[in-house]
């Protein structure tokens, strides 16, 4: 089973594929778009009622167009990797445009993995660890949004 790391990584390069990203900063845009929308949704997990916010996206019960995660996923591109690259004009508004349909990839993605016949905090745990496998470029991102959601089961 692939890892919701996995899925950006994949979502990302599949959409940006489309973009012609120069060369000399491409890893940077791609890497910056996954580490856009994972810390997206590790910034909205940590907040209070972001588990709900973070499950309702990935279940596909609310669109990716008008969530506040894709908008916060946007604003981290846009303030990390655009304004830093100095990327401007039509490539960066290409590549800024391109978050809503990556983040309408992850719609759907979060199903009862546990076999307790709901979605809830350790599905979202086990959809993140995947089969435990890690990207070298989201493996840090994926331990701290581990981290963070793990801190916030056992609140529970």
């Amino acid at each position: 089973m692939a890892n919701i790391a996995d899925i950006i990584s994949q979502a990302v390069s599949a959409s940006a594929g489309k973009i012609d990203i120069p060369s000399n900063v491409k890893n940077q845009v791609l890497g910056g778009l996954s580490d856009s929308i994972f810390g997206s949704l590790t910034q909205t997990a940590a907040k209070p009622g972001g588990i709900d916010m973070v499950k309702s996206l990935l279940t596909g019960k609310t669109a990716a167009a008008s969530s506040p995660i894709t908008a916060l996923a946007g604003n981290l591109f846009t303030n990390n990797v655009v304004k830093k690259l100095g990327l401007g004009g039509g490539i960066a508004s290409a590549l800024s445009g391109i978050v809503p349909s990556i983040m309408g990839k992850l719609s759907g993605v979060l199903k009862d993995q546990d076999g307790d016949g709901d979605v809830d905090f350790q599905d979202i745990l086990i959809a993140l660890k995947g089969g435990g496998a890690k990207q070298s470029g989201t493996s840090s991102i994926l331990g701290a949004a581990t981290g963070i959601l793990g801190g916030l089961l056992k609140k529970k």
